[in-house]
């Protein structure tokens, strides 16, 4: 076996932490994977070795310093491989979302200049060759599943087996190419692109160097930016969030190689819940939107139970509410009689209720990417899950703050890390970063890198916060969503967005207002469960659009509104709503590949239902709660 990097080389690289770990533990487990539904052990040795040949495949290819090869592909370990093998070679990763339909994917081939790609499967392989005329710099598509590909006869088509049989042949030829290469390593090597989400245009491709991803995992993994305790080799990690995303690639490939924390790789984004419940990580993060789908998933299977364990649930949550005030009134950790309450709601409730939702052995677990509801993560708290909401961004390498163990606040997303600083703009509120993991700049965008890094070094995030006690951050929302109302009343439509999506029954809330005389909302429902709410009172329905207009379930949404409504002032109730009928689709342009909401491109997609809203007059101010909220049926 080849060394991957030239230990004299003084460059901090990825590279030589998975090195430097398997010349410790060779032969220990750095990762799973699933083959025929039998979870494969992957040794820290077959990581590197796997690196090493996609290095020397890349170079047998003419790849060379700072070209970019790009993966399509669901999480699996030939990610990790294809990454680290392409900055062996010290040449730059373009992740693409699995989702990505083929206009996104000819854009970000396109617009990186991507050499080599390489796709999971015929679904990839078919959007890069339906495009591969919009894209100049592609020379070779590489798959990984040879199904309904193997047979295409194309020029650019290669197979992995194939590429891995060229990288060994390299590998004899040269057997100290990739060492002279990482020899040459620099901190400012750029080691990938991470495409924005693109909810206000084309996705940017932000650059981050060595040097970024060095600061980062440090405080990821060592200062308690992500989890606390921080991870060690013992610890179970369930990679399942698009490796493309910062906040996955941080959760994934930097803890792993940093710690040495074992790696799972779920089966796919839609098998979540049940590979959760196999593999009962100890460490776990989770997008706002997760979270949500575990809460719901609870209180749909305890509305469904007998009236013994609904009666059982019904009494230890209510114990559970106390515990979790308890330990939030002590900045998260148990008191003496929290702990003891806790110990018996355990052998009753909570340890098989944290089994079922695969959170039962999970001893640190984190919250980002997306504002998240207090009233989720307090649901969490309850059943003895610790949840550390953090923030971070895209440019600053995923790391800003974090709720450190015994000072977390419930509603912020901490403090900041050491060597991090965090001011708000005067005037605006602005959040400003400013670190050593702040990002080289978008990829051939001078302009827009301007707009948000300036001269002085301080990121502009965009988001809009405010502190806590002098010493907590709280995220207001982006500045360019801030409703300004036709009374010139600032509102965050975040805060309301989530308070509706903290019920089980609403997968999309979109809150409308700017330049209105009253706030409306566009209101999208959570299929499975509303489903089971209308089957166990037998309320029939056939599509999704159905279900939404039954009557049945406008009224439920209403009395979710309603309850909204009561908890928040005058100015912010939600006079009207109204249906989306279908379900919000990123192929459709609705949301990011991230699952973000395009607001931009559905107000204009559901513009006449918004009309609709402001076209009459009977959510005037002063009217009873009961009257300002109309319901309606609403068309696509």
């Amino acid at each position: 076996m080849t060394a991957v990097a030239d230990s004299t080389t003084t460059t901090w690289t990825l590279l030589k932490e998975v090195q430097q770990r398997a010349a410790i533990e060779g032969d220990g487990v750095a990762m799973r994977a699933k083959r025929l539904g039998i979870w494969q052990d992957i040794t820290w040795n077959e990581y590197v070795d796997q690196v090493s040949l996609v290095g020397h495949a890349l170079l047998a290819l003419g790849l060379d310093t700072g070209d970019r090869v790009a993966i399509h592909s669901e999480n699996r370990p030939e990610w990790l491989f294809g990454d680290l093998g392409i900055n062996a070679i010290r040449g730059i990763t373009v992740g693409l979302y699995p989702t990505n339909p083929a206009p996104e994917v000819a854009y970000l081939l396109a617009d990186s200049g991507t050499r080599v790609l390489i796709a999971e499967d015929q679904e990839q392989v078919d959007k890069a060759l339906a495009v591969e005329d919009q894209c100049p710099n592609l020379e070779w598509i590489v798959y990984l599943e040879p199904r309904g590909v193997a047979s295409l006869d194309h020029p650019k088509l290669l197979g992995w087996q194939e590429f891995i049989d060229k990288g060994r042949a390299h590998r004899e030829a040269y057997p100290d190419a990739l060492n002279r290469i990482a020899h040459d390593a620099q901190p400012e090597d750029i080691v990938t692109l991470v495409y924005t989400s693109g909810t206000t245009g084309p996705p940017k491709g932000a650059m981050l160097s060595n040097a970024n991803v060095e600061f980062a995992s440090s405080v990821i993994v060592n200062g308690g930016g992500l989890y606390e305790p921080p991870p060690n080799p013992g610890d179970v990690i369930l990679s399942y969030l698009p490796l493309c995303h910062v906040a996955e690639r941080a959760v994934t490939t930097w803890t792993n190689a940093v710690s040495g924390a074992v790696v799972h790789f779920a089966e796919s984004i839609d098998t979540v819940t049940t590979d959760l419940r196999e593999v009962q990580p100890t460490l776990f993060f989770a997008v706002p939107r997760i979270w949500e789908k575990l809460k719901a998933g609870v209180e749909v299977r305890m509305g469904a139970a007998s009236w013994i364990k609904k009666a059982n649930y019904g009494l230890w949550m209510r114990v559970g509410r106390g515990i979790a005030d308890s330990m939030l009134a002590n900045g998260g950790e148990h008191t003496l009689w929290s702990r003891i309450r806790y110990a018996f709601g355990y052998v009753f409730l909570y340890r098989a209720l944290r089994e079922r939702v695969g959170l039962g052995k999970v001893r640190a677990a984190a919250s980002a990417a997306a504002p998240i509801s207090p009233e989720v993560l307090y649901f969490f708290f309850m059943m003895g899950v610790r949840i550390n909401e953090l923030y971070g961004m895209t440019e600053n390498s995923a790391v800003a703050t974090s709720n450190k163990r015994g000072r977390i606040k419930l509603g912020t997303v901490g403090e900041p890390h050491p060597g991090v600083e965090v001011v708000l703009a005067e005037g605006t509120g602005e959040i400003l970063t400013r670190h050593p993991g702040n990002f080289m700049g978008y990829w051939n965008k001078p302009e827009a890198t301007a707009d948000t890094l300036d001269a002085d070094g301080w990121l502009h995030t965009g988001d809009v916060g405010e502190w806590v006690d002098g010493t907590h951050l709280k995220i207001i929302d982006r500045i360019k969503d801030i409703i300004i109302t036709a009374g010139g009343k600032n509102i965050s439509p975040s805060e309301l967005e989530n308070s509706l999506k903290a019920s089980p029954f609403i997968r999309e809330a979109i809150v409308i207002g700017d330049q209105r005389p009253y706030l409306t909302v566009l209101i999208g429902i959570e299929e499975d469960t509303v489903g089971e709410w209308a089957r166990a009172r037998r309320i029939p329905y056939t599509t999704y659009r159905d279900l939404s207009e039954r009557e049945e379930v406008l009224r439920l949404v209403q009395g979710i509104i309603a309850k909204t409504n009561e908890a928040t002032a005058r100015v912010e109730n939600l006079r009207k709503f109204r249906m989306i009928t279908k379900a919000l689709d990123h192929e459709d342009g609705d949301l990011t590949a991230t699952q973000k909401v395009k607001r931009s491109a559905l107000t204009k997609t559901f513009g006449p239902l918004i009309d609709d809203m402001y076209s009459g007059a009977d959510a005037l101010p002063g009217g009873d709660q009961s009257d300002v909220i109309v319901v309606s049926r609403g068309e696509e």
